[in-house]
């Protein structure tokens, strides 16, 4: 399969913090890639590292061939094909839900309104949000918002979605909305890297599981071996409350 995005030796320090230890890690075109690990673990500083919102210490990062750690590399281009959703949502509360989608592809694509439109009724209609195009963002419910943040960063038509924690924010009865998304998504074969703490869906729909402990990927390999029979101690310690299951 085609590399989409390759990343070595990534180093990235908050103060006397480091965050990450020299992170090694490629992600294959349709691959579904989740990176499970306790808190503070270095999962989101990488996430955020790959999108360039921090700027990594040492290391490379390649999205699709270009090095985006290179000062020549047209970095707004590249971000425009790297979709991003935050657990908080982020949505322009000012804004209804149709404007939230069609701002980004018609202020930075410069896509006609009525295209830009079309394409977001789509991708809304997609999260099942059909009957919420003109709603007012601030009345939402949580999933609801998640669902629209999905949408809106699917219609500038990225290559790689990147997800950080998309459901620790949300009330536990209406994650499976938000997950049954990301679930089809998986299918129709986008390319994500999911940041969770839902160990069933990076059991049921990782193609590769990533396990991160303290700055570096401590074990990587198919749900099923990472969850069936995990090498590294640490790994087995933390997914002890889920094997029993």
């Amino acid at each position: 399969m085609e590399t989409v995005l390759r990343i070595e030796k990534l180093e990235k320090s908050f103060g006397e913090l480091k965050v990450l230890k020299g992170i090694d890690l490629e992600v294959h075109q349709g691959e579904v890639v989740t990176m499970i690990g306790a808190s503070g673990s270095g999962k989101s500083t990488l996430l955020r590292c790959i999108n360039l919102l921090e700027i990594a210490d040492a290391g490379q990062i390649w999205f699709e061939g270009h090095d985006l750690m290179d000062p020549a590399t047209d970095l707004n281009a590249l971000r425009q094909r790297i979709g991003m959703v935050f657990q908080s949502f982020n949505l322009f509360n000012n804004k209804n839900v149709l404007d939230n989608c069609t701002m980004a592809p018609i202020s930075v694509k410069k896509m006609p309104r009525k295209e830009a439109e079309e394409l977001a009724v789509k991708n809304l209609t997609a999260v099942g949000l059909a009957d919420f195009i003109y709603a007012d963002s601030r009345r939402l419910s949580g999933g609801q918002k998640q669902r629209v943040a999905i949408a809106r960063a699917l219609c500038m038509q990225p290559d790689i979605m990147l997800f950080d924690e998309p459901t620790s924010a949300l009330d536990p009865e209406i994650v499976g909305e938000v997950l049954d998304v990301m679930k089809k998504l998986a299918a129709d074969g986008m390319t994500m890297v999911v940041v969770t703490h839902e160990m069933a869906f990076a059991r049921e729909v990782s193609d590769r599981v990533v396990f991160m402990d303290k700055g570096v990927i401590l074990e990587q390999g198919s749900p099923a071996a990472v969850f069936g029979s995990p090498k590294e101690a640490r790994t087995r310690e933390f997914l002890a409350r889920y094997l029993d299951d």
